[in-house]
């Protein structure tokens, strides 16, 4: 047990602030941290986490108060023939020719779109003008939803997330979120009943037809989807675009070799998932009493996964406080896969069924914001922050670059 370091908070303003040195800290000397606020198990390591992730000792039923709360029974609840059944009626919609088709299309308008609306300004924000609507924008169009409705879209999302984290338990947060579910329930269900009488060639047409083996997705089925692809899709793009972003901006060596050469943004992004991922912590609960991190933690007990912290830990990656996307032990080529080398996805049978659909919005999306902007540098005397625990993103990303003629 360390003699002279305290356990950091990870509900603290200072963690808050910067959580990176805390998490250096747990690593190194509490790589497994009983929490009292949060009533949770804390691991830092990486092998700790991927261990968390893939074995099935450690299962998502924390999600059954955790996520059904606010978006009713999800997929990420699901376990064995359930489980298998629902993720082979949804994944075929997000790879292969289907998504390329119908999808990227989608995906190339709306950037292109949002892009136009400031760039013959020669000045924006990133974060408030595109990458919290971009993604957004484009589920809502797969989805074939009313692009009317982006705001309460936004607004909804925004109350999940709070929701989901909210560890100190806020009344508000946890009632705002709570309003969510109903108010989304609301709105999805008879836009669902439609749809399934009127199929067209959108997601929810295609959720709404899916069968396998003679099972297919109830209405309340499609509505947690629906919810938990906005959310998760929506919130983790939006942190992941303007962080890569602003990444590069901070490394002009590799903003050149990234604009010279558009492969590189996809070991851009991987690399991002690592350095300044958008979710920073993922829980799970153990099924039994478990060894781990050099403790136990006992059957019943809930454990929160750091990423933040494990995608910077120096027993697996090489200077792992090192922005490179040319490093040698993070592989572009498996990162978007259940293969992954990084954990930002998690890992094993919950490995997310949306991270093909995150990579063509990322590659997409920033191949166009470099070619509108050629010259794009942040904007002078900006300091974007990072803000947020259980996800976290920039505050603000102001560039400028020479207008468009």
């Amino acid at each position: 047990m360390p003699v002279n370091r305290e356990a950091p908070d990870i509900l603290s303003p200072e963690f808050a602030a910067d959580p990176y040195a805390a998490y250096r800290v747990l690593r190194d000397d509490f790589p497994l941290l009983h929490h009292e606020a949060t009533q949770s198990y804390v691991l830092s390591r990486y092998e700790d986490v991927e261990r968390a992730f893939k074995d099935p000792v450690f299962t998502t039923d924390n999600y059954d108060w955790q996520l059904e709360p606010v978006h009713g029974r999800t997929i990420l609840q699901m376990s064995g023939r359930e489980h298998a059944v629902r993720r082979a009626l949804v994944a075929p919609a997000f790879r292969g020719s289907t998504f390329e088709q119908q999808f990227l299309p989608v995906i190339e308008r709306n950037a292109r779109q949002l892009i136009d609306g400031f760039r013959a300004s020669g000045g924006a924000d990133l974060v408030a003008q595109f990458a919290t609507r971009f993604p957004v924008d484009v589920i809502v169009d797969m989805l074939g939803l009313d692009r009317a409705d982006h705001e309460r879209f936004h607004r909804w999302y925004t109350a999940i997330i709070g929701f989901l984290g909210n560890l100190a338990q806020d009344p508000d947060v946890a009632a705002a979120g709570l309003r969510t579910r109903e108010e989304f329930a609301a709105y999805l269900l008879p836009v669902i009943r439609e749809r399934r009488d009127n199929l067209g060639d959108d997601l929810l047409s295609t959720l709404c037809a899916a069968e396998i083996d003679g099972t297919r997705m109830s209405d309340e089925d499609i509505k947690a989807f629906c919810s938990l692809l906005l959310t998760a899709g929506g919130e983790t793009t939006d942190k992941a675009i303007s962080s890569l972003v602003h990444n590069l901006l901070r490394h002009p060596e590799q903003l050149a070799a990234v604009r010279a050469d558009h492969s590189l943004i996809a070991p851009a992004f991987a690399e991002t998932l690592r350095y300044t991922p958008p979710v920073h912590m993922i829980m799970r609960q153990a099924a039994e009493d478990v060894v781990i991190g050099g403790g136990k933690v006992p059957a019943g007990s809930t454990v929160t996964c750091l990423i933040g912290a494990a995608g910077r830990d120096e027993r697996r990656y090489a200077e792992p406080d090192t922005f490179d996307i040319r490093r040698s032990d993070l592989s572009a080529d498996t990162a978007f896969s259940a293969a992954a080398d990084h954990l930002s996805f998690a890992l094993g049978r919950h490995f997310c069924v949306g991270a093909l659909l995150a990579k063509a919005e990322v590659e997409v999306g920033v191949a166009q914001l470099l070619e509108a902007m050629p010259d794009m540098a942040l904007a002078p005397g900006a300091e974007p922050r990072e803000r947020g625990m259980f996800t976290r993103g920039l505050d603000a990303l102001p560039v400028e670059f020479t207008p468009a003629g």
